[in-house]
Protein backbone atom coordinates (compact mmCIF):
# COMPACT_ATOMS: atom_id res chain seq x y z
CA UNK A 1 0.00 0.00 0.00
CA UNK A 2 1.06 3.90 -0.91
CA UNK A 3 2.39 6.04 1.59
CA UNK A 4 -1.00 8.77 1.83
CA UNK A 5 1.92 11.64 0.19
CA UNK A 6 1.83 9.98 -3.10
CA UNK A 7 -1.48 8.41 -3.13
CA UNK A 8 -2.61 7.89 -6.65
CA UNK A 9 -6.30 7.30 -6.39
CA UNK A 10 -7.46 9.03 -9.70
CA UNK A 11 -6.73 12.72 -8.50
CA UNK A 12 -2.62 12.22 -8.98
CA UNK A 13 -1.60 13.70 -5.45
CA UNK A 14 2.20 13.38 -5.11
CA UNK A 15 2.19 14.94 -1.88
CA UNK A 16 4.98 17.48 -2.50
CA UNK A 17 4.28 21.50 -3.63
CA UNK A 18 6.79 21.32 -6.54
CA UNK A 19 4.46 17.87 -7.64
CA UNK A 20 1.59 20.48 -6.88
CA UNK A 21 3.01 23.08 -9.37
CA UNK A 22 3.56 20.65 -12.09
CA UNK A 23 -0.29 19.13 -11.72
CA UNK A 24 -1.77 22.55 -11.86
CA UNK A 25 -3.62 23.49 -14.41
CA UNK A 26 -1.95 26.28 -17.29
CA UNK A 27 -4.17 29.26 -16.11
CA UNK A 28 -2.84 28.00 -12.32
CA UNK A 29 0.90 27.78 -13.41
CA UNK A 30 0.49 31.79 -15.18
CA UNK A 31 -0.89 32.87 -12.30
CA UNK A 32 2.10 31.30 -10.77
CA UNK A 33 4.22 32.23 -12.55
CA UNK A 34 3.38 35.97 -12.49
CA UNK A 35 3.77 35.74 -8.80
CA UNK A 36 7.24 34.42 -8.80
CA UNK A 37 8.06 37.54 -11.22
CA UNK A 38 6.56 40.01 -8.79
CA UNK A 39 8.54 37.92 -5.79
CA UNK A 40 11.77 38.14 -7.69
CA UNK A 41 12.16 42.09 -8.77
CA UNK A 42 10.54 42.48 -5.01
CA UNK A 43 13.47 41.12 -3.18
CA UNK A 44 16.00 42.44 -6.11
CA UNK A 45 14.51 46.01 -4.54
CA UNK A 46 15.01 45.22 -1.06
CA UNK A 47 18.40 44.03 -1.41
CA UNK A 48 19.35 46.97 -3.10
CA UNK A 49 17.35 49.78 -1.16
CA UNK A 50 18.86 47.69 1.93
CA UNK A 51 22.36 48.41 0.75
CA UNK A 52 21.41 51.87 -0.71
CA UNK A 53 19.27 53.13 2.84
CA UNK A 54 22.69 51.73 4.90
CA UNK A 55 25.43 53.54 2.93
CA UNK A 56 23.35 56.83 2.69
CA UNK A 57 22.87 56.71 6.13
CA UNK A 58 27.43 56.05 6.57
CA UNK A 59 27.99 58.75 4.50
CA UNK A 60 24.81 61.47 6.41
CA UNK A 61 27.21 60.22 9.77
CA UNK A 62 30.44 61.14 8.42
CA UNK A 63 29.31 64.73 6.97
CA UNK A 64 27.79 65.61 9.89
CA UNK A 65 31.16 64.72 11.69
CA UNK A 66 32.85 66.95 8.98
CA UNK A 67 30.20 69.62 9.33
CA UNK A 68 30.81 69.92 13.28
CA UNK A 69 34.32 69.79 13.06
CA UNK A 70 34.82 72.39 10.13
CA UNK A 71 34.76 76.37 11.21
CA UNK A 72 33.61 77.81 7.51
CA UNK A 73 31.11 77.11 5.16
CA UNK A 74 33.87 76.89 2.73
CA UNK A 75 35.58 74.06 4.35
CA UNK A 76 32.00 71.94 4.97
CA UNK A 77 31.55 72.60 0.84
CA UNK A 78 34.93 70.61 0.52
CA UNK A 79 34.41 67.90 2.74
CA UNK A 80 30.67 67.44 0.83
CA UNK A 81 31.88 66.93 -2.48
CA UNK A 82 33.36 63.60 -1.13
CA UNK A 83 30.08 61.91 -0.06
CA UNK A 84 28.06 61.66 -3.23
CA UNK A 85 25.01 59.83 -2.45
CA UNK A 86 24.33 61.40 1.24
CA UNK A 87 21.14 63.25 1.41
CA UNK A 88 22.07 65.96 3.59
CA UNK A 89 25.41 66.79 1.93
CA UNK A 90 23.46 67.33 -1.62
CA UNK A 91 20.78 69.79 0.69
CA UNK A 92 24.07 72.01 1.70
CA UNK A 93 25.75 71.47 -1.94
CA UNK A 94 22.51 73.12 -2.95
CA UNK A 95 22.30 75.71 -0.56
CA UNK A 96 25.41 76.57 -0.43
CA UNK A 97 25.80 76.75 -4.49
CA UNK A 98 22.60 78.74 -3.91
CA UNK A 99 24.34 80.96 -1.47
CA UNK A 100 27.35 81.79 -3.51
CA UNK A 101 25.56 83.33 -6.47
CA UNK A 102 22.96 85.13 -4.34
CA UNK A 103 26.23 86.66 -2.89
CA UNK A 104 28.42 87.29 -5.56
CA UNK A 105 25.34 89.03 -7.71
CA UNK A 106 24.59 91.22 -4.63
CA UNK A 107 28.11 91.97 -4.25
CA UNK A 108 28.27 92.56 -7.98
CA UNK A 109 25.48 95.40 -8.33
CA UNK A 110 25.98 96.83 -4.71
CA UNK A 111 29.94 97.22 -3.98
CA UNK A 112 29.14 98.95 -0.71
CA UNK A 113 26.82 96.14 0.22
CA UNK A 114 27.00 94.04 3.69
CA UNK A 115 25.72 90.56 3.28
CA UNK A 116 22.13 89.65 1.21
CA UNK A 117 18.67 90.88 1.65
CA UNK A 118 15.83 88.79 2.71
CA UNK A 119 14.46 88.02 -0.59
CA UNK A 120 17.72 86.17 -1.36
CA UNK A 121 16.68 84.07 1.49
CA UNK A 122 14.00 83.28 0.18
CA UNK A 123 15.90 82.19 -2.94
CA UNK A 124 17.75 79.74 -0.96
CA UNK A 125 15.50 78.22 1.29
CA UNK A 126 13.66 77.31 -2.10
CA UNK A 127 16.45 76.00 -3.50
CA UNK A 128 16.95 73.91 -0.27
CA UNK A 129 13.50 72.33 -0.15
CA UNK A 130 13.55 71.32 -3.91
CA UNK A 131 16.87 69.68 -3.30
CA UNK A 132 15.23 68.00 -0.33
CA UNK A 133 12.22 66.97 -2.38
CA UNK A 134 14.75 65.67 -5.15
CA UNK A 135 16.14 63.61 -2.49
CA UNK A 136 13.12 62.33 -1.02
CA UNK A 137 12.04 60.90 -4.86
CA UNK A 138 15.38 59.06 -4.97
CA UNK A 139 14.84 57.89 -1.70
CA UNK A 140 11.30 56.39 -2.53
CA UNK A 141 11.87 55.27 -6.45
CA UNK A 142 11.06 51.82 -6.56
CA UNK A 143 9.23 50.69 -3.12
CA UNK A 144 6.09 51.78 -4.64
CA UNK A 145 6.66 48.64 -6.81
CA UNK A 146 6.90 46.92 -2.75
CA UNK A 147 3.17 48.67 -2.14
CA UNK A 148 1.95 47.20 -5.38
CA UNK A 149 3.23 43.44 -4.78
CA UNK A 150 1.50 43.37 -1.16
CA UNK A 151 -1.46 44.86 -2.14
CA UNK A 152 -2.19 42.76 -5.59
CA UNK A 153 0.04 39.44 -4.98
CA UNK A 154 -3.06 38.06 -2.73
CA UNK A 155 -5.89 38.60 -5.20
CA UNK A 156 -3.74 37.53 -7.80
CA UNK A 157 -3.19 34.09 -6.20
CA UNK A 158 -6.52 34.02 -4.71
CA UNK A 159 -8.19 34.49 -8.47
CA UNK A 160 -5.55 31.47 -9.45
CA UNK A 161 -7.26 29.40 -6.49
CA UNK A 162 -10.77 29.91 -7.43
CA UNK A 163 -9.68 29.37 -11.11
CA UNK A 164 -8.26 25.90 -9.96
CA UNK A 165 -11.59 25.01 -7.93
CA UNK A 166 -13.22 25.63 -10.91
CA UNK A 167 -11.08 23.38 -12.88
CA UNK A 168 -11.91 20.83 -9.85
CA UNK A 169 -15.17 21.23 -9.63
CA UNK A 170 -15.86 20.42 -13.86
CA UNK A 171 -13.43 17.69 -13.03
CA UNK A 172 -16.11 15.93 -10.74
CA UNK A 173 -18.92 16.56 -13.44
CA UNK A 174 -17.24 15.04 -15.96
CA UNK A 175 -16.35 11.91 -13.58
CA UNK A 176 -19.86 11.93 -11.94
CA UNK A 177 -17.98 11.70 -8.79
CA UNK A 178 -16.94 13.48 -5.59
CA UNK A 179 -14.85 11.43 -3.26
CA UNK A 180 -12.10 13.06 -1.08
CA UNK A 181 -9.32 11.41 -3.26
CA UNK A 182 -10.96 13.18 -6.54
CA UNK A 183 -11.32 16.63 -4.72
CA UNK A 184 -8.30 16.71 -2.57
CA UNK A 185 -5.51 17.19 -4.98
CA UNK A 186 -7.11 19.46 -7.57
CA UNK A 187 -8.21 22.33 -4.32
CA UNK A 188 -4.68 21.63 -3.06
CA UNK A 189 -2.83 22.18 -6.42
CA UNK A 190 -5.36 25.88 -6.66
CA UNK A 191 -4.63 26.67 -3.19
CA UNK A 192 -0.39 26.87 -3.95
CA UNK A 193 -1.55 30.34 -5.63
CA UNK A 194 -2.88 31.50 -2.72
CA UNK A 195 0.12 30.81 -0.87
CA UNK A 196 2.48 32.29 -3.72
CA UNK A 197 0.12 35.14 -3.56
CA UNK A 198 0.56 35.40 -0.04
CA UNK A 199 4.20 34.40 0.58
CA UNK A 200 5.22 37.48 -2.24
CA UNK A 201 2.98 39.90 -0.54
CA UNK A 202 4.09 39.64 3.30
CA UNK A 203 7.94 40.17 2.52
CA UNK A 204 7.15 42.96 0.24
CA UNK A 205 4.82 44.75 2.82
CA UNK A 206 7.25 44.12 5.55
CA UNK A 207 10.03 45.96 4.12
CA UNK A 208 8.10 48.80 2.34
CA UNK A 209 7.13 50.11 5.63
CA UNK A 210 10.61 49.32 6.88
CA UNK A 211 11.71 51.53 4.12
CA UNK A 212 9.42 54.21 3.84
CA UNK A 213 10.22 54.76 7.86
CA UNK A 214 13.64 54.92 7.01
CA UNK A 215 12.98 57.67 4.39
CA UNK A 216 10.85 59.88 6.21
CA UNK A 217 13.95 59.77 9.31
CA UNK A 218 16.06 60.96 6.31
CA UNK A 219 13.92 63.36 4.87
CA UNK A 220 13.58 65.10 8.78
CA UNK A 221 17.22 65.20 9.07
CA UNK A 222 17.76 67.00 5.61
CA UNK A 223 14.49 69.49 6.56
CA UNK A 224 16.14 69.56 10.16
CA UNK A 225 19.48 70.40 8.10
CA UNK A 226 18.02 72.60 5.87
CA UNK A 227 16.56 74.79 8.62
CA UNK A 228 20.01 74.72 10.74
CA UNK A 229 21.56 76.16 7.21
CA UNK A 230 18.86 78.92 6.85
CA UNK A 231 19.86 79.98 10.30
CA UNK A 232 23.48 80.42 9.91
CA UNK A 233 22.82 82.17 6.41
CA UNK A 234 20.39 84.78 8.38
CA UNK A 235 22.69 85.14 11.14
CA UNK A 236 25.97 85.42 9.36
CA UNK A 237 24.77 86.89 5.63
CA UNK A 238 21.89 88.98 5.89
CA UNK A 239 22.05 92.70 5.59
CA UNK A 240 21.13 94.34 9.03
Amino acid sequence: MKEIGSLDLGGNFHGSVLGMVLDAGLMVKFVLLVLLVFSVVSWAIIFFKFKYYRKIKKENDDFRADYLKSSNLSDVNTAAKKYKISTTAEVFRVGYEELSKVNTKTKGSDRSADGINLSSLDNIERSLNNASNSEMTKLESAIGFLATTGSASPFIGLFGTVWGIMDTFQGIGARGSATLAVVAPGISEALVATAAGLAAAIPAVIFYNYFLNKSKIMVQEMDNFAAEFLNIVERYFIRK
